[in-house]
Parts: structure tokens; C-alpha cells; sequence
């Protein structure tokens, strides 16, 4: 060790590495790195099979191959007028001859002497039995010296070549290896067959086989998990302080007895739980989870009322002022018979309406005192503070960072917690998403509601559909239609998911144009013009969204061209056929959920997903929309939708590639589909870690890293 490597550590900045300079740093930064633990975790998006050796006559014909090659020709290089060059000259194996191009790279003259034996690795173009090779990779070969199989592709930004972040990252590993301690106990590495942090991360960038990198990949993947559990357990552990308001009054009857339903076993199993909760000093930390239309609404309005007929307030907070509004239209007249105080708090509530809310959440008096509050992030705005605070309740969670939730439980302190969603959650992907909270599932629907038919066509039913479409409005029936764009001139991102890549990085599905929600509200017009056709998208103004979801409720619109800002908040009976355009390009819980907007009244109902063209839809898609075709419980397509797309659809995918959990650690590898066991061993482990050492006093690196990661302080686990 140098005397300039002394004091360095993963949290140094990557100017400590020689070459790194501050343009390299802002380029790094671009890409979120700032350490030489940022740089260590920058992980390969993918890996060139550069192991795979062909013969020139059986290379790839699509996709790049790696060729051992003998120069057989002295390069020349040729210059053209443009003051460019390209250097050619052929190469050869036992299967035939090569010509090999390099463009404005002079410079490499001198590197392939006649004779000399390299690896190449590019594309290889063929015409009748001549091949070319433009710029390939090229590596000095010997049979003594074997060059590694296996290649890390970066994800790059400009001002890094690939080149110089593979050098960077092999410096700051030999920079840092002198010093690397292994977080993870020896004994749990050893019980669960893991390699040592080192190993994981010298091969997770420069593997020496397929093996190789399983084994590190593995390790890597477990700590994901296992700190991420071990943050969650804590999380959860400090938010359960005794000081919770004792809610003792745990009879609902005031509420259910008013209801024209009975509730169902699984919804009186949730609130009994709720009840049981609330009756402790400890705060309640509930997640409610149940497909649409399953009641999870009735239960935290009997939560509300618990809350209440303890003398407490409670706030429920929505992520769209259309489902905020919703909610208030439901529960208001509600609250209102049983003699609670409700009032609405969105963005568009008028200055004067807001003094007087929030003057109400904080009055002294109880008899003046706002008991209810149903908004938006306007709940988290400055000046909103409560007197009695007594349950907090966040709808639709998955929409939802933890950030925001701890803002809203900071104004309620020691306040109980229920969350709800209305995307069921398969358990492996539920306690990554919600560790910190328990879970009430309710997994019965209300009797007498409809089974929602589904159907799948293509464009040649065009005609048809446009005939069911007049069939339904005609008989007095309402239509939602879901484009995936609100203009024209909006096209599908870049990213591919895993199962639209190909093994050679290729794109194996190739999209239809997307259908706009504007202008095929236009031309609905045109082909309906007896019928009233509105648009909606999340780029209207709220008061223009309110207007519309007001005349669609009301019957006023038959047709609803809308984005997927009505995938959630909407009810309304008289709806009774769904059309999804461009079905493929959606997930098949987001399409669930779509599905659940019709159904809810007395029509017959109808999902028709329609794809984007003849010869439009792959495999995967195909498979996608079968299941939807087929499949009608919710808890089903969750867990098909978790192993045909992985977590996506339940996490939001940041614009680096990587997936943020809600406890704030971002997974770089960690697939929760696909890695579910190593989920449920990590899992395992630090509850029993946690056991034995409830502070993780004693393994201060292990504590240090789950404290960063999800922006705790020590202090919290004590």
C-alpha cells in the first residue's frame, strides 16, 4: 500500500483514481457516481460471450462473433478527399479470409504485423464467400495465455469510453482491495454456500466463466435483499414507539349497519384486524390489498371512524385529485349522517377554503375541530397540522414513496397507519415493496359483481368494434377507450425491458405506432356523431379533468378517450365496455386494473384489448394478453405479471436502469421474480440477525451500510 492509498475508502471521490479528472468526474456524475463505491457498483448491464470461438464460415449471420484470426496482410491505410481514412487488411482462418476496416484510426498500422494472431470480435458481413469485418474488438491471442470469455458492457454517457470505465473500475478495485472487510458474517456466508464480497466484486465486472459470475451475481444479490429486510425490519421496529392514540371503541356498527350490502368475510376479517390494531398504544402499520372493486375503501372508512368516535382526526391522502375527489364524493355523505366533520384538501381548493381547513385541523377546540381530511400531497404542504391526530390513510401505496408517507406520519406523530392498494401483490414481491408493514388481504369480492368478459383482437375487427361500440351507447351504456399516448407525435421509449431483448441485445418485438388519445378522440367523434366523445390525460389542467370525470359520471359523455389516468379513482355503473389500444404495450396488472373500471353496475361488461397491428404482437406480448384473456383473479395475474415482467410494473424504473425499493435502496441486480429465493433466505436471515443483535451493534459494517441506504441514523435502533 502507497502512502497515497492510505485513508482511502469506498466513500473517497473518483478523482483519487489517476486519469480521473474533473471532466471524467462530471461525466461519471451524469451517471450518478461520485465514489469509488459508486463506481464499484456501476454494475454491467450486459456481457459480450466473446468466449464463444466460430470459424469464419460459421459466424453469426446476425449479431457479432468472436473469430480467432492470423493477419495476412500488411494494413495499408487509404486516405479520401473528406480527409478521412480507413485502414484494410485481411486476416484468415482454416474456414476462409477476412478483410478487416478500421475508420480514422491510422494509429493502428503499426499493431497488426503479418502473422500476428488475434481474437476479433464484431459483426461479420458475408457476400457469397467474401467476409469483412468493420472495427471489430481485437486482442492479442495466445494458447498459453487464454483472454477472458466474458466482456462487461456499461451502461455509458458521453466523455467515458468503454475502454476507460472497465480501466477505472479495475483501479478502484485494486485501490480498495487491501482494505475490503466483508459486511456479512463468515457463519452466514458459510450456511448459505456465498462467496466473499471481494470475489463477488472483482467477478461481477471481469468474470472468468458463466460460473464465475453466477457465483458472484448470487452473493450480490443476496445482500441486496438481505440489507434491504434487515432496513425494513428497522424501519418497521422505530415506527412502532409506544405513544399511539388507544382507540378502545372499536364498534363499527354505526357505519355498517347503514350500508345497502353486507360486508364480506375477508372485508370483517380486515377491519377486525384494523380494530385489534388501533386498540394498542403501539401505532398501526397496515397495508390493506385486494383487487378493484373488493371493498378496501369500507374498510378504512371504518378505521376513519374508529379513529374518530375516539376523539381523534383522521387523513386519508390519494394521489390524483380524481381519485382524492372520489373518495370525498363516497365518504362525505357518509360522515356526514354519522355527524363526522369532512372536508376535501387538493390543489385546487381555493386560498380561502385552505385557512379555513387547516384553522380547523389545528383548533384547540374540540367542537370546532375538523375531524376528517381527504387530499392530495396538499396534506403535505406547509401549515397543515393536526390537534388529535389519529390514523393516517394513503391510498393506492404503490404510487407512493416511502418519503412521502413519513412526511404525512411526521404531521401525525404516533399516528396509525393503513395503506391501500388496489394491485394485488404477490407475497415474494410484497415483503421487498412493504417489509415494514402487515399485510390484510382481502381476497373475496363483493357478491353479484359481474365478470368482466375479455376479448383480443387485432386491426382488421375495426369495423366490428366500432358496431359494438354503437351497440353499447345505443342501449344506453357508457365506453371508456385507453390509448397508451396523449399526442401523435409521442413515441414509446427506447428502454427494453428483459423480455424484449434478444440474446445479441437485439429488440425482439417491433411496436405498432401508438394510438393518442387526442386524436382518436377526434375521429370516435366523427364515426359516433350522435354520440357526446370526450378526452381525458394527466396534462390537462385539474379543473378541466374534474369538468370531464363530472360529465362522464353524470351520463353526459357516452365515449371516454382517456390515458391510464383513469386507471385508478373512477367509478362509474353505468360503464360497461373497456377498449385498450396498443394492449401490448402494457403490463398485465395496469391492464387488471383498466379491466376493473367497467362491471362495477348491472350491464353486462366487456373488455375488448385491442393490439396494435397484424403481426405486431410477439411471444411475450402474446402470452401477456392470453392471460388476461383467461385469467380473472387479480392475485393470479400478479403473480404471472411478476414472472413474465419481473417487478416493474409494481416499482417505478429510474432513468439509470435501476429499480428504487421504498425503503430507499436502489436494486441494481436484485430481480424480485426471479431471485425470490434468495428473497425469502435474506429474508429469513436478518430476522434472525436481527434477533441476536437488535442494534447490529456488532456488526458495525453491516450497520453502516443499511443506515446509508435507507438514510437512518443510528440513533433510530436503540
Amino acid at each position: 500500500m502507497t502512502d497515497e492509498s492510505i485513508g482511502i475508502c469506498e466513500s473517497s471521490p473518483v478523482t483519487v483514481l489517476a486519469g480521473v479528472g474533473k471532466a471524467r468526474a462530471a461525466s461519471y456524475e451524469k451517471l450518478g457516481i461520485r465514489t469509488l463505491g459508486d463506481l464499484i457498483r456501476h454494475y454491467p448491464r450486459a456481457y459480450e460471450n466473446r468466449g464463444d470461438i466460430r470459424l469464419l464460415a460459421d459466424a453469426l449471420p446476425d449479431g457479432k462473433s468472436a473469430l480467432i484470426l492470423t493477419v495476412a496482410s500488411e494494413p495499408k491505410c487509404v486516405r479520401l478527399r473528406s480527409h478521412k481514412s480507413f485502414l484494410k487488411f485481411r486476416a484468415f482462418d482454416e474456414s476462409g479470409s477476412c478483410e478487416i476496416v478500421y475508420f480514422n484510426q491510422d494509429y493502428l498500422k503499426n499493431q497488426f504485423p503479418v502473422g500476428s494472431v488475434f481474437r476479433f470480435f464484431g459483426k461479420v458481413e458475408r457476400s457469397g464467400r467474401k467476409f469483412t469485418m468493420s472495427s471489430p474488438v481485437a486482442e492479442p491471442w495466445s494458447e498459453f495465455a487464454q483472454l477472458p470469455p466474458l466482456w462487461a458492457v456499461y451502461r455509458m454517457t458521453e466523455g467515458i469510453t468503454p475502454k476507460q470505465i472497465a480501466k477505472d473500475i479495475g483501479a478502484a478495485l485494486a485501490l480498495l482491495a487491501a482494505a475490503k472487510e466483508d459486511p456479512l458474517p463468515a457463519s452466514l456466508r458459510e450456511r448459505r454456500g456465498l462467496c466473499t464480497l471481494a470475489y463477488a466484486e472483482e467477478h461481477i465486472h471481469r468474470p472468468n466463466s458463466w460460473q464465475s459470475l453466477s457465483i458472484a451475481r448470487r452473493r450480490l444479490v443476496y445482500d441486496e435483499f438481505f440489507c434491504f429486510a434487515l432496513g425494513a425490519a428497522i424501519t418497521h421496529r422505530s415506527s412502532r414507539e409506544k405513544g399511539a392514540p388507544i382507540c378502545a371503541n372499536g364498534d363499527v356498527s354505526a357505519l355498517t349497519s347503514r350500508l345497502p350490502y353486507r360486508l364480506t368475510s375477508a372485508q370483517e376479517r380486515a377491519i377486525a384486524e384494523i380494530r385489534a390494531d388501533m386498540a394498542k398504544d403501539i401505532p398501526m402499520s397496515r397495508m390493506i390489498v385486494g383487487d378493484v372493486g373488493c371493498g378496501k375503501t369500507v374498510c378504512a372508512a371504518a378505521a376513519m371512524l374508529i379513529a374518530v368516535q375516539n376523539g381523534r382526526q383522521a387523513a386519508l391522502m390519494a394521489p390524483t385529485e380524481i381519485l382524492a375527489r372520489q373518495h370525498y364524493a363516497d365518504l362525505e355523505p357518509i360522515f356526514t349522517r354519522l355527524g363526522i366533520s369532512c372536508a376535501l384538501l387538493i390543489g385546487a381548493t381555493t386560498a380561502a377554503q385552505k385557512r379555513n381547513i387547516k384553522a380547523s385541523l389545528a383548533s384547540p377546540e374540540p367542537s370546532e375541530r375538523l375531524q376528517v381530511v381527504i387530499g392530495t400531497h396538499a396534506l403535505l404542504s406547509d401549515g397543515v397540522e393536526f390537534a388529535a391526530p389519529g390514523l393516517v390513510v394513503t391510498d393506492e401505496q404503490h404510487r407512493f414513496g416511502a418519503r412521502q408517507r413519513a412526511l404525512l406520519s411526521e404531521k401525525n406523530l404516533h399516528a396509525h397507519l393503513l395503506v391501500m392498494s388496489a394491485t394485488p401483490i404477490p407475497r415474494s414481491l410484497a415483503l421487498v415493496l412493504y417489509g415494514d408493514l402487515d399485510l390484510s388481504k382481502i381476497d373475496e369480492m363483493p357478491p353479484g359483481r359481474q365478470r368482466v368478459d375479455t376479448f383480443v383482437v387485432d386491426e382488421s375487427y375495426r369495423t366490428r368494434l366500432n358496431g359494438f361500440i354503437r351497440k353499447q351507447i345505443t342501449e344506453g351504456g357508457q365506453v371508456y377507450v385507453v390509448c397508451p399516448a396523449v399526442e401523435e407525435q409521442e413515441t414509446a421509449s427506447d428502454e427494453l425491458t428483459l423480455s424484449e431483448i434478444g440474446e445479441d441485445g437485439a429488440r425482439r418485438e417491433e411496436h405498432a405506432p401508438l394510438k393518442a388519445a387526442v386524436s382518436y378522440a377526434k375521429d370516435l367523434q366523427t364515426e359516433f356523431p350522435d354520440a357526446r366523445v370526450a378526452f381525458l390525460h394527466g396534462k390537462m389542467k385539474s379543473a378541466e379533468k374534474d369538468a370531464v370525470m363530472q360529465a362522464f359520471s353524470a351520463g353526459e359523455v357516452q365515449i371516454l378517450v382517456s390515458t391510464t389516468v383513469i386507471e385508478v379513482g373512477v367509478n362509474v355503473p353505468n360503464a360497461c365496455l373497456m377498449i385498450v389500444e396498443n394492449a401490448e404495450r402494457f403490463g398485465l396488472s395496469q391492464l387488471h386494473q383498466l379491466r376493473g373500471r367497467v362491471g362495477r353496475g348491472t350491464r353486462k361488461s366487456y373488455c375488448v384489448l385491442v393490439t396494435g397491428g397484424t403481426g405486431a404482437v410477439g411471444e411475450t406480448s402474446r402470452a401477456r394478453l392470453d392471460t388476461m384473456r383467461s385469467t380473472y383473479d387479480g392475485y393470479a395475474i400478479a403473480e404471472q405479471d411478476l414472472a413474465q415482467r419481473g417487478p416493474g410494473d409494481f416499482l417505478g424504473s429510474t432513468a439509470t436502469g435501476t429499480v428504487r425499493q421504498s425503503g430507499g435502496l436502489t436494486f441494481r441486480l436484485a430481480d424480485s421474480g426471479a431471485d425470490v429465493s434468495i428473497l425469502t433466505d435474506a429474508t429469513a436471515d436478518a430476522r434472525e440477525l436481527l434477533t441476536l443483535d437488535p442494534t447490529l451493534r456488532h456488526h458495525p459494517l453491516l450497520g453502516s451500510r443499511v443506515f446509508a441506504m435507507f438514510d437512518l441514523a443510528p440513533g433510530m435502533i436503540s
